[in-house]
Order: structure tokens, then sequence, then C-alpha cells
């Protein structure tokens, strides 16, 4: 099964959240891939919709494999894949450095998603994180962390296309994980879309404006 584009993804998985339609929902998107399919899912349940700024630590000589994952909160929360830092032999020092720099860059984009606005408040509301996918977890589990600090009433993870592995870590994390497919070989998450252009800074302010309008 592959989706057409993270739209259509985003437009299956809100039909598979429709029992949360009418209850007192924040809709997360983690951003950048995740916001276009977090968009559809708000408008769907007609919720708020806000985003969660995470970024992966990649393998310094292998960007797209994840060492870890920081998310941005009161104070950034860290999740370590210590089986991938050690298979890699990455230092401690190579890990720091790579921390410092998704750091940095999730404060740039704080300051342009944000722009002076505080996030939406969630304390007490069904909190739905929503991603284009997950292959190891990192990402989500740090995003999640921080989530739960903010004190919802219920956490549901929901995403097109999960690992296994993925979807069985995050069960025993949160109260629901609503998974379209879960594919027992998952190399790269763009190979279930058909269309999966990377997303730029305009296009996550872009659609955070059109819903808010």
């Amino acid at each position: 099964m592959r989706f057409s584009d993270r739209s259509e993804a985003g437009k299956q998985l809100a039909r598979a959240l429709e029992h949360y339609r009418g209850h007192d929902v924040v809709v997360l998107a983690l951003v950048r891939g995740g916001l276009p399919v977090a968009a559809e899912v708000a408008t769907h349940l007609q919720a708020p919709l806000d985003v969660i700024l995470v970024r992966k630590i990649g393998v310094p000589w292998h960007r797209e494999l994840a060492m870890g994952a920081v998310v941005d909160g009161n104070k950034p929360i860290v999740v370590r894949e210590e089986e991938v830092i050690a298979l890699a032999r990455v230092t401690e020092a190579e890990f720091e450095a790579a921390y410092k720099r998704e750091i940095a860059e999730i404060e740039r984009r704080g300051s342009l998603y944000f722009a002076g606005r505080a996030p939406v408040d969630i304390a007490k509301r069904i909190a739905i994180v929503v991603d284009d996918g997950i292959a190891t977890g990192a990402t989500i589990r740090a995003a999640v962390e921080v989530i739960r600090k903010r004190q919802p009433s219920r956490i549901v993870v929901a995403v097109p296309v999960a690992s296994p592995r993925a979807v069985a870590a995050l069960q025993g994390q949160v109260d629901e994980v609503c998974c379209l497919i879960s594919p027992q070989s998952m190399d790269a998450i763009g190979y279930f879309y058909r269309d999966f252009p990377q997303l730029n800074d305009d296009d996550v302010i872009r659609v955070l404006a059109a819903h808010s309008a």
C-alpha cells in the first residue's frame, strides 16, 4: 500500500480517528513532514493545530540514520539510540556536537513558526501527535516525553505508516497508537508515498496560517 501524498494519507488517518470528533482535541504535528498530515486530521476533527519542534540527531557521516532525537521545551529532552551509537562508534564529543547543531535549528524554526505566540494549551485535553511515518521512533518518543509534561488528559500517536518495532515500543508509552499500515520491512518512509517532497519553512508557515484563518 502506498499513499499518493501526505495530504491523502492525512485524510485516511483522519477517518481512522473519527471517534475523537466532538471531543476536546489538539492536533500536534512533528514538523516539517508531519504537518500536511496533521492539517488534514485537524480539519476533519475540527480541532486546533500546533507544531512540536523535534529534530533527529543523525550519525555524523550518515545524517539520515538516527542516533537520537531532541525536542524543544523549558528544558530540551534528548532520546538516545544507544545501539546505533555503539554500532556506529560515535564518540560523546561527536554526539554532543550533533545535538548542539540540532538545538540551534530548533531555536531558528521556533522563532519563525511561533512568531512570538505561545504554544496551544493542551492541559487536560486529548493530544493527538501526528507524523508522516515512524522508522526507529526516536523523534516521536522525544516528542511524547515533552508532551506528557504539558499534562494532557490523553496522548494518541497517529501516523500513516510505522515499523512494527516502533509501534510496539510506543504502545507502552501512550494511550493509543493509530497506524494505518505497519510493514515488516521498512527501509524509508518515503517509499510509502508516491509524492514525498521535502518541505521548507515557507510551507510550514503557510499551512499554519491557513489553518489559523
